[in-house]
Order: C-alpha cells, then sequence, then structure tokens
C-alpha cells in the first residue's frame, strides 16, 4: 500500500480531511496506524522469534527518559500461576491468562533511591510529584515503544490498566520494593485470526479536530465532532454486533462515581505507603 489515505481514514471511521496525499505510506506508518487491543491469542504458543523479549526490552528503552533517570522497570511474567494470580487481581480478564507473556510496567524510583544512597545525597526529590510523573511517564514512553516493536514482530498486544485494581496485592505478589508501584500491563502474545474480534477493522478514534488545537485552544466545534464521533464509533460496534451506549454515554459513565474507578480512587494513599508521595 502507498497511499496513506485509508488508513487514516480508517482511524476515524469516516473519510477524513486531513491533507496527508503526498504523504507516502511506510512500515513504521502502517504499524501505528493500524493498531489494535488483541485479546485473543493463539492458545499454548510461546512468542517468537527467539528473543523476542529482549527485542521488546531493547525497543522499550530506546524511548525517550527524562534527565535519563530512566525512572521505570517492567516485570515480565510467563509462569501460568502467576499470570493466573495477576489476571484475577486485573479485572479477572482471560486474555491476562491467555497470553504467553504478561509484562508489568512500573514507576521505579527505588533504583534513584539507591544511588542517592550510593553517592550520599538525600534524595528528598523523590518523594514530590514531579519525580512520581517523570516514573509513570518514562514507563509509559517505554511502553508504547514495546507496543509498536512487538506489533512489527507480528505480535497482537494490550495494555491493562486493571493492573492498577489491586495496587498492594499487585506489589506483593511481583515483590516490588519500596517506591515501586505498578502503573499497567501488557499482554502480548500471538493473535488468534480465527477470532472475529482479531480480524475485524480498527476501531474508530476521535476526530482529528477534536484533539488538535493550532497555536491556542478551540473547542467551538466540540458538539460537532463528538456528535460524530457518536455515530463513527456506533457504526462500527453494529458492524461488530456490538450493542453498546452511545460514547458520550459509556466515557460519562466511566467517570461517574468513585466506584467506576473499581479501587484506584485509593492510589494517592498507596503512592503514600510506598514512598512515592508526601505524606
Amino acid at each position: 500500500m502507498s497511499d496513506i489515505k485509508p488508513l487514516v481514514a480508517a482511524r476515524y471511521g469516516t473519510e477524513s480531511t486531513a491533507d496527508v496525499a503526498h504523504i507516502t505510506v511506510n512500515h513504521t506508518l502502517e504499524t501505528l496506524l493500524s493498531h489494535k487491543s488483541v485479546r485473543h491469542f493463539v492458545a499454548d504458543q510461546p512468542l517468537v522469534p527467539k528473543g523476542s523479549i529482549d527485542v521488546l526490552v531493547a525497543a522499550a528503552q530506546s524511548a525517550p527518559t527524562s534527565s535519563n533517570l530512566q525512572a521505570w522497570s517492567v516485570v515480565a511474567v510467563q509462569d501460568k500461576d502467576r499470570k493466573d494470580k495477576l489476571a484475577t487481581l486485573s479485572g479477572d480478564q482471560q486474555f491476562i491468562r491467555d497470553a504467553p507473556l504478561f509484562l508489568v510496567f512500573t514507576a521505579d524510583l527505588h533504583r534513584s533511591d539507591v544511588v542517592s544512597a550510593k553517592e550520599s545525597t538525600p534524595g528528598d526529590a523523590l518523594a514530590y510529584t514531579e519525580l512520581f510523573l517523570v516514573g509513570a511517564l518514562d514507563a509509559a514512553f517505554a511502553a508504547q515503544n514495546t507496543v509498536v516493536a512487538a506489533e512489527a514482530l507480528g505480535l497482537g498486544v494490550c495494555y491493562v490498566g486493571a493492573a492498577r485494581n489491586k495496587p498492594r496485592e499487585v506489589a506483593a505478589l511481583l515483590g516490588l520494593p519500596p517506591r515501586v508501584i505498578a502503573l499497567f500491563g501488557l499482554a502480548v502474545g500471538i493473535p488468534d485470526k480465527t477470532a472475529a474480534a482479531v480480524s475485524a477493522p480498527v476501531k474508530p478514534r476521535l476526530p482529528g479536530a477534536e484533539v488538535l488545537h493550532l497555536e491556542t485552544w478551540d473547542d467551538s466545534d466540540q458538539k460537532t465532532h463528538l456528535e460524530t464521533y457518536n455515530k463513527a464509533l456506533g457504526e462500527f460496534n453494529s458492524s461488530q454486533r456490538a450493542d453498546q451506549p452511545a460514547w458520550t454515554n459509556r466515557a460519562a459513565a466511566r467517570v461517574a462515581t468513585k466506584e467506576s474507578l473499581h479501587g484506584r480512587h485509593e492510589l494517592l494513599e498507596v503512592l503514600k505507603e510506598r514512598n512515592l508521595a508526601r505524606l
């Protein structure tokens, strides 16, 4: 494929007005624009090719990192019993058990703690929000590099935010030291192409004009953008025989109450317990 317009149009579920005709698609752009979450994996199959984990970690470490602190780490879980326990703690999602590899990305300020002790400096800044954000952002950058690398290898992936549902239990299960907290998981495996969801088109996103503000903030057309997206996502869901409320309805419900956070409303207290926030 040399024309990028169909890929852009597919990402929005409608004909795009973006001026992209002069851009030639390449493998990297095709991989990025074709991304979709995979929750159906070939059963009892290890990752291929051999050495995939090492390549994924190298790709992850190629991501930007604030002040070169590299304030993140990842726990690679392949043991079936441990994956089963992580799945139970993470919303009891079966695809986590089915995936041959579950990567748990963490904000890791423990390493900076060790370095501070080695250099006989107090490390006082480690208890401030800025440093937790550095760890969280570094982990997110690393994980997204991992996703692109995995998909370039022909693997399927799915982020798992529910790894934050039971942060204390996940920390205990993985043996996380102080100043380390699990942020999210990433299920990785060979996509089961016989599953309808794997062969489905990419899921539409909000119109580009809704998230792109030129020079200054402008949400004057937001109502139109949201209506457009409700329609595009509704048509996608109908094509997949998924009877779901409009996106605005689901998005509002997701942030309606603390119960919708599924236990994550305690995150600040957990950060304090793990010496990642000031008491």
